[in-house]
């Protein structure tokens, strides 16, 4: 199943009977699956079958559904009060002898409240449902379209991911590779530093004071860090190319990276590797920023 991007937008219109219709999407990040519908007076019964329908195709993303339903001006049709115009015509008839006897004119009848009223057709059961199902087979189009932008958007997406995951992995090799991670370096240091203490006439014990840099030496180390980076960059790959719904879990590998990257900083004893891990946590926010359009 490919990558989706939760940004989209799509629009369905089309027409059944009567009726004029048209869906419009429109998708933003989320944490979940957020529908948002306007819906007009007459298919408010479509809701349940709408958001059924959103979540067989998406698992998140803030949308909004809006639909517009409009009759066609040839639907509307005349309602002839036969009572009021008879009352109207006998009144007529009644005055004749005090009025103007010409016949009454369209417009003159058009004007009094109550003669005719036009209003649009009384809907029927048939045409309800075939309106209904015109509707539902506009909205599954349109969600087709959305997924389909969502999913072209993945695509690109997905290599800004792999671009960013493969920086990760140089600058985790850089930091491993450091020179000042060597053995010989590391213990030319650690003397250095001993052998000042004990220069200034220090009466520390010489046996404790090699066990305490030991210590210090062991918790400065960073070859945990390092190895736990590779196995998130590995495990990170693996969703990417996997696909579907992995923009939860590539999060969390997101606060994992910044976890460890953080801890190397904190570690550090060299300018060198601090710089890497600064540079790391750089690339690690960006790839965290990417990862939050992530379906």
């Amino acid at each position: 199943m490919p990558l989706q991007s939760m940004t989209g937008f799509a629009r369905r219109e089309g027409t059944s009977g009567r009726y004029r219709w048209a869906w419009e999407l429109r998708s933003v990040n989320g944490k979940g699956l957020d529908l948002r519908l306007r819906l007009p007076a007459g298919t408010e019964h479509l809701e349940t079958e709408l958001r059924k329908l959103a979540a067989e195709s998406f698992s998140r993303g803030n949308m909004q559904v809006n639909l517009t339903v409009s009759t066609s001006e040839a639907g509307v049709e005349t309602i002839v009060n036969q009572a009021a115009l008879a009352a109207v015509l006998s009144l007529r008839e009644q005055l004749r002898d005090v009025i103007d006897p010409a016949p009454l004119r369209l417009d003159t009848l058009l004007s009094i409240r109550g003669i005719v009223d036009f209003r649009e057709p009384e809907e029927q059961e048939g045409e309800r449902a075939a309106r209904d199902a015109d509707l539902l087979s506009g909205l599954r189009l349109a969600l087709a379209d959305m997924a389909s932008m969502r999913e072209t958007e993945g695509v690109a997406l997905r290599q800004v991911l792999l671009d960013q995951i493969d920086k990760i992995e140089a600058l985790t090799g850089a930091i491993e590779a450091d020179p000042s991670r060597s053995v010989a370096v590391i213990t030319a240091r650690l003397a250095s530093q001993v052998a000042l203490v004990m220069d200034g006439g220090s009466t520390v014990d010489q046996d404790r004071l090699y066990g305490e840099v030991a210590l210090l030496a062991a918790k400065a180390d960073i070859r945990e860090e390092i190895d736990r980076l590779r196995t998130h960059v590995v495990a990170a790959r693996d969703l990417l190319h996997k696909g579907g719904p992995v923009g939860r879990k590539l999060d969390f590998l997101s606060q994992e990276f910044n976890r460890e990257s953080n801890t190397i900083c904190s570690k550090s004893n060299a300018a060198s590797v601090t710089a890497a891990g600064i540079e790391l946590k750089v690339v690690i926010d960006q790839f965290r920023e990417q990862v939050q359009n992530l379906e």
